[in-house]
């Protein structure tokens, strides 16, 4: 069986091998600064070690074993995961969930633009203690941000072409990487099995409770999960057998990593870590540069894993109505690869801002894993629902798991607020992210509220007879009206009057096509409702959210099926105006809207309209996103008077009087 990205789901030597290289990129790079975050540059003692390596395993078993490994991953909407996944299964059970499901998906995609640099940054800087070049690589300068920026504008501008050429390494190189960090840290063990006894949880709870300003080392202590979201949102390229094999091997290969730094820092010499690096201090001299060409390919991987995950999200967030409609491109024939140009540029501008702005990875950890906190705290409100209403878990049970994620993550939210004077400027991204979404879901509410629907079956006739009526001259001979009404006899007033207002369309088939979103990712079926026979016809075509729509080409389609089905006469007459063409002509029909000089709004809905307008106008046009030939397209402008002006107070003066 393959998943709609064209992974097999079945447990291979080769499926595993995917889901290294696709998945763990994030959370398998975070040993390059986890640990050293916790330390900084505070005295090296036992219960800052040991507690931080103890406060790490566990972070690992409940955060990321627990809830992602065994509980979020069931939540699988027909093989896909993600957070809009999680959403549009548990939507109808409360209007509300938009919220969470916003502000997930808001701080992940923020998220994609500091990962990049702290992780590139990290193996960078590992360079400085290659002898030769201490001098010239030191976290910060000028060369050490300068090869990151190059690294980063490099990977940026390969997405254009996709990654099925270097994608095939992504495997083996993260395979490589996952047992270095296995070997390393086992040899590190072997010289000083004491720090074992580090996974006593008790050495966690001694630091967060006796060591001075314990509490607050849980901002980095949480920066060894950061990467389990991505495990949830990548359920659709490997499948969850896949990911829950393959995370043994992963979480031992992370664990024994830490527990190798921690006993470096046991059995070193010196008090303070003075700019050194635990990771790269546990490697033999002369595997020095090999692990660090190593550990730059394995952040290169994880960067492009969240830059994919990127655009993924917003291409489900456009067709789920949460952000503008942007051009979507595949740039290969990998199924599910896409590329989103707009996104990229945004990515890209600013990951090179934040290592500009940091200009070293220990200032970006102070900065680092804020965002993620709330996106886990927004999936674990979606996942009780989840786990409540669609699994039909006990009521208490679900509080009893709810409350224990609700605790530990708020835990690690408020010592990550901590963190806010050292990225403030970085909250103005994710705010802005949050704007976008929230004015155009709720400026679409807006036009979805007065829109006027009529019944189709009044003008059917009327319809019939203009399509017949050879007084005036032929519009086309299949015309299209892409339509919002989801119930088989509606139609929008507008259309009714873009058809018979001014100069009537005459057509020989009136079609009504209604787009409809489902909540399963990859569905695509239609089904149709002839009013009258080869005149008036309403197609329901059925898209899944994660399907870029081809409308035109999907509803030509559904017509050569009716006439082979012999369901639909082309209208191939003998009246002459077919004579030189015997093809039918589909003209569709585009209501462009603006809005109304006659309305009167209140202000919130007056700024979510023209906000609206606003990023409509950034957006690409209506034809494009939904998959029509220009040439076929005819756009038509439509007032859209929702609240019209009623208190006019114009008052008539007599003629002689006024010119007195």
């Amino acid at each position: 069986m393959e998943t709609k990205h064209g992974f097999s789901k079945k447990v291979t030597a080769a499926s595993l091998l995917v889901a290294l290289g696709i998945i763990y990129g994030d959370i398998g790079t975070s040993p390059l600064y986890a640990l050293k975050a916790v330390i900084g540059n505070r005295k090296i003692e036992e219960i800052l070690v040991y507690g931080g390596v103890s406060a790490i395993f566990w972070t690992l078993i409940i955060q990321t074993s627990i809830k992602y490994i065994w509980l979020t991953l069931k939540a699988d909407n027909n093989g896909e995961g993600g957070i809009f996944s999680l959403y549009a299964l548990v939507r109808r059970y409360g209007k509300k969930l938009v919220i969470p499901a916003v502000l997930g998906a808001t701080t992940l995609l923020a998220d994609g633009i500091i990962t990049p640099p702290i992780s590139v940054a990290s193996a960078i800087e590992g360079l400085g203690m290659v002898d030769g070049l201490k001098d010239t690589i030191i976290a910060g300068n000028n060369v050490t941000v300068g090869l990151v920026v190059l690294i980063l504008s490099i990977l940026f501008f390969f997405q254009r072409f996709g990654t099925q050429v270097i994608g095939k390494f992504f495997g083996p190189i993260m395979a490589i990487w996952f047992s270095m960090l296995l070997l390393v840290g086992i040899s590190q063990i072997f010289l000083h099995p004491d720090i074992i006894n580090a996974l006593n949880p008790y050495y966690a709870y001694e630091m967060l409770s006796q060591y001075p300003n314990g509490f607050w080392l849980l901002g980095s202590v949480f920066l060894c999960t950061t990467g389990a979201e991505a495990l949830y949102s990548d359920l659709g390229h490997c499948g969850i057998k896949n990911i829950r094999i393959s995370w043994i091997f992963v979480k031992t290969s992370l664990v024994m990593c830490y527990l190798g730094q921690a006993a470096w820092l046991m059995h070193q010499t010196e008090d303070f870590l003075n700019g050194r690096n635990p990771f790269f201090e546990i490697m033999p001299d002369w595997f020095l540069l090999p692990s660090i060409i190593i550990a730059t390919l394995a952040t290169i991987i994880a960067s492009q894993a969240l830059i994919s995950g990127s655009y993924t999200l917003i291409s489900e967030a456009i067709n789920l109505n949460f952000w503008p409609r942007v051009a979507v491109r595949q740039p290969s024939e990998t199924k599910g690869q896409i590329y989103i140009p707009s996104v990229n540029y945004v990515l890209w501008f600013g990951c090179v801002l934040m290592i500009l702005y940091f200009r070293s990875s220990e200032h970006m950890e102070a900065a680092y894993g804020f965002s993620i906190t709330i996106t886990m705290m927004m999936t674990t409100l979606l996942l009780g629902y989840f786990l409540r209403y669609r699994l039909k878990w006990n009521k208490f049970a679900v509080w009893g798991i709810v409350g224990l994620f609700a605790i530990v993550e708020s835990s690690f939210f408020i010592a990550n607020v901590a963190k806010i004077k050292e990225r403030w400027m970085f909250l103005f991204f994710e705010l802005g992210i949050f704007m976008v979404m929230y004015v155009w879901y709720e400026a679409r509410k807006i036009h979805n509220r007065y829109t006027n629907f009529t019944e189709l079956g009044k003008y059917s006739q009327k319809l019939a007879e203009l399509s017949e009526d050879d007084s005036i001259p032929k519009f086309a001979t299949h015309l299209i009206y892409l339509s919002k009404a989801d119930r088989r006899h509606h139609i929008e007033s507008k259309i009714i009057k873009s058809i018979f207002s001014k100069k009537p369309k005459r057509a020989d088939v009136y079609w009504f096509l209604h787009l409809n979103r489902t909540n399963e990712p990859y569905t695509l079926s239609y089904n149709v409702s002839e009013l009258i026979d080869d005149k008036v016809i309403k197609i329901n075509i059925n898209v899944g959210f994660r399907i870029q729509p081809k409308t035109e080409l999907y509803f030509k389609k559904i017509v050569q099926e009716l006439v082979a089905n012999k369901e639909l006469n082309l209208h191939i007459r003998p009246d002459g105006s077919t004579k030189y063409n015997n093809e039918p002509d589909f003209k569709f029909v585009v209501l462009e809207k603006y809005l109304s000089v006659e309305n009167d709004f209140t202000i919130k809905d007056n700024l979510l309209l023209n906000g609206y307008k606003y990023l409509k106008n950034m957006g690409i046009s209506d034809e494009k996103a939904f998959g029509l030939d220009k040439s076929d397209v005819i756009t038509e402008q439509v007032p859209l008077i929702y609240q019209p002006i009623t208190n006019i107070e114009l008052k008539r003066e007599d003629y002689e009087i006024a010119n007195k």
